[in-house]
């Protein structure tokens, strides 16, 4: 299996998923606002629903994008974390690379040759 990721993915998802958080606020007042026009057709477990449903809509909202934001601040970690690992690797192999010694490296093998089987 091979996994394949680009340096910005993370970023680029953390700005998407602020944005929904966004969205997803405003659509749930927007949903309350809408409901509004129902009211007074609800009776029973239905109102009594309906006027929990109305009573704690800011508390949904909020709670919804206080997710949201810290689902952001994981991806952010996240690509913290990634970038940060993919300049220690090149660091490690730049400095690697650079100690290696292949003045006594046989390297016959790999020449255009014909190979001796």
């Amino acid at each position: 299996m091979k996994f394949s990721m680009e340096a910005d993915v993370l970023s680029v998802l953390g700005k998407k998923t602020v944005t929904e958080s966004e969205d997803l606020g405003a659509l749930v007042r927007q949903l309350y606002t809408a409901a509004e026009a129902l009211e007074g057709t609800f009776n029973g477990p239905g109102k009594a629903a309906f006027n929990r449903f109305k009573s704690r809509v800011d508390d949904i909202s909020t709670t919804l994008n206080n997710s949201l934001v810290s689902i952001t601040g994981s991806i952010a970690g996240q690509h913290t974390t990634f970038v940060n690992a993919a300049d220690d690797s090149a660091t490690v192999h730049t400095s690697g690379e650079g100690a290696a010694d292949f003045a006594g490296a046989d390297t016959s093998r790999f020449s255009g040759g014909a190979s001796a089987v």
